[in-house]
């Protein structure tokens, strides 16, 4: 989930619904559109990621990934995320607030015209 329409190329503007946060605060979903990201130097890509405007941070939900047939290890202060095809896909260290967080960067669509 992410509030910001700038890593979105196109959205899915017909999924529209509500949703309501660990924190019991429910927002509106805006769309839904797949994301590609680089992370710790390969290229991933989350599906069906949710537009929230009003989000002001992202969130990756480990429910949703678990549902997409990833493993995910939480030991020793650590969190890693498995893809029984590619390996290891995710590493991350826990913070001091007892939060995992993953630097990642978008991969933004480029357009190309071509003048003839």
């Amino acid at each position: 989930m992410t509030g910001n329409k700038k890593w979105f190329d196109k959205i899915d503007k017909r999924f529209i619904h509500s949703i309501k946060l660990g924190n019991d605060t429910s927002m509106t979903i805006h769309g839904k559109r797949d994301i590609k990201f680089q992370v710790q130097g390969r290229t991933q890509v989350i599906s069906k990621v949710l537009y929230i405007p009003e989000l002001r941070t992202n969130l990756l939900s480990v429910g949703q990934l678990q549902e997409k047939g990833v493993a995910i290890v939480i030991q020793n202060g650590e969190c890693h995320i498995y893809h029984q095809e590619r390996g290891l896909i995710i590493s991350t260290p826990m913070s001091a607030n007892k939060m995992f967080y993953v630097v990642a960067s978008v991969v933004l669509s480029n357009c190309l015209q071509v003048n003839s």
